[in-house]
């Protein structure tokens, strides 16, 4: 056991399916909490993880891992929704509102109703939407609500940067704001590979162009679309990504993620969950870190928070 796991840590997980179990595994491959209770309306299938996901122990770091119910969720540090229903091909994130509001509702009153004061992490589309209504209807801190907002999209847009540099994706800065969604947009303003601006590489070296940059853009932004298309759902990414942030949560790493947040002034917008980078600990979100855009961008953002304002509109 690590120095970061010298306390019991409880990480409840609700929806077991595609991206809840992928998450599952991620946890138990990387010794991130030190108990996992899994929780879905299929109990049977919940089970069946919890087996199997125990059957991997002698060859991970220990977890006690569980198949349970909204009752665990009293001493749980972590509540991660990934529950609800699953884009289709064809469908956008915004297009589940109204599959998916109503269901949770009852999954975030079953968890408060188990005295729950922990951090609520949410996974399940559309992301930001779904975060607001959260934090709306368990009445916790904004801090202690948030989604995985753009994290994946980031690490898309990193990835495909990296091929295109042929530089390790994890040297690479960059960011991805806004929806997890159509309106997303990336920070070009404030890209840098290996502490050496974006800019700076097409003024001096000519590369890449504009156009290969919007290429890569639209490959980050339509990448669900092509997954779904090729095997029906995106699960690993996403799973990787959950797995990150309850990690920079669990073990208090005051983290810089792409989350989804509520902002209150930061880029001139209020009341709205969108992705935008901010430090994450065992307290949540400490606070979200507001990068100087360019003129564009800040146009870019505000309309993405307009679109999803709108979207609000149809579940309140």
């Amino acid at each position: 056991m690590n120095e970061h796991q010298q306390r019991v840590t409880r990480v409840a997980l609700i929806g077991s399916g595609f991206v809840g179990a992928s998450y599952a595994f991620a946890l138990l491959n990387q010794g991130i909490t030190t108990e996992l209770v899994i929780i879905d309306k299929n109990e049977f299938k919940a089970e069946g993880d919890a087996m199997d996901l125990n059957h991997g122990i002698p060859f991970a770091p220990y977890m006690k891992i569980w198949a349970g119910d909204y009752e665990d969720c009293a001493t749980a540090d972590l509540v991660v929704i990934t529950a609800g229903a699953n884009q289709a091909p064809g469908e956008t994130r915004l297009d589940l509102i109204n599959k998916n509001a109503s269901i949770f509702k009852g999954i975030v009153d079953g968890v408060m109703k188990s005295g729950f004061q922990g951090i609520f992490l949410v996974a399940t589309n559309p992301v930001d939407v779904l975060t607001y209504v959260t934090q709306k209807y368990s009445g916790l801190p904004a801090g202690r609500v948030f989604g995985s907002g753009t994290i994946l999209d980031t690490a898309r847009l990193r990835f495909l940067l990296g091929q295109e540099f042929d530089i390790d994706p994890r040297s690479v800065h960059a960011y991805v704001m806004g929806e997890h969604g159509d309106t997303e947009l990336p920070i070009w303003s404030n890209t840098n590979i290996g502490g050496r601006s974006l800019r700076d590489y097409q003024q001096k070296q000519g590369y890449p162009s504009q156009e290969k940059l919007d290429e890569i853009f639209i490959n980050v932004r339509d990448a669900a679309y092509q997954i779904i298309e090729r095997k029906g759902a995106t699960y690993y990414g996403i799973a990787m990504g959950l797995a990150r942030l309850t990690k920079a949560i669990l073990w208090n790493e005051n983290a810089v993620l792409s989350v989804s947040t509520l902002l209150t002034g930061q880029y001139g917008l209020n009341d709205v969950y969108l992705g935008v980078p901010a430090v994450v600990n065992r307290s949540g979100v400490r606070e979200v870190v507001e990068l100087k855009l360019a003129e564009d961008e800040l146009q870019k953002l505000h309309h993405s928070a307009n679109i999803l304002k709108q979207a609000l509109q149809s579940i309140k």
